[in-house]
């Protein structure tokens, strides 16, 4: 029981959601002035849960020179564990999963969403200049209707393990590597 974290007095945990949320509103107001990375990649969270993937992925996206990062549907989150790069990679917010995909589909970008169980390999596929990449609910997973969606391209990250999924930010980072190791610049 040494480890443990001394719990936080209810005054105390709400004093650092309200810290928290004024870093989320400050840096979403810097964020307008955000400049597209040196790659035509974007981030789709669909749905996200708030939590610290959502930073880790603007994270990455940043080292990775993504375009923008879109989120649909996610609710405010604490920009610490990103160390600044919500400010500065570009972020479109969506209610509505389509209204995210329509503007890509308009941009002239080809859309994947990662799923656990698709038959298409990341590590297989040849990735178009300009992709989207979906990331779904930690949960839930998407939340669109496959069916619905016919040129989104389903793709898995191969795993040799027992455990059947990677964390949402975990696989963000994979995603964007290899689209960086297909597209990088000799």
């Amino acid at each position: 029981m040494e480890n443990q974290r001394p719990r936080l007095s209810p005054a105390k945990r709400r004093e650092k959601r309200h810290q928290a949320m004024l870093r989320y509103k400050k840096q979403k107001r810097r964020n307008v002035m955000a400049v597209p990375g040196c790659h035509d990649i974007v981030l789709v969270l669909d749905h996200l849960k708030g939590g610290f993937n959502v930073p880790k992925i603007f994270r990455s996206a940043e080292a990775f020179g993504a375009a923008e990062v879109h989120l649909v549907n996610v609710p405010p989150f604490d920009p610490a564990p990103g160390k600044g790069a919500f400010k500065k990679v570009p972020a479109r917010f969506f209610e509505q999963m389509s209204d995210s995909l329509n503007s890509l589909r308009e941009a002239g970008y080809s859309l994947f969403a990662l799923s656990a169980d698709a038959d298409t390999s990341l590590t297989q596929s040849v990735l178009p200049e300009k992709s989207a990449f979906i990331l779904g609910h930690e949960e839930f997973g998407h939340s669109f209707d496959p069916a619905q969606q016919p040129d989104i391209n389903f793709i898995s990250i191969p795993q040799f393990g027992q455990v059947e999924s990677l964390n949402v930010s975990v696989a963000a980072s994979i995603v964007l590597y290899e689209y960086v190791r297909q597209h990088e610049k000799k």
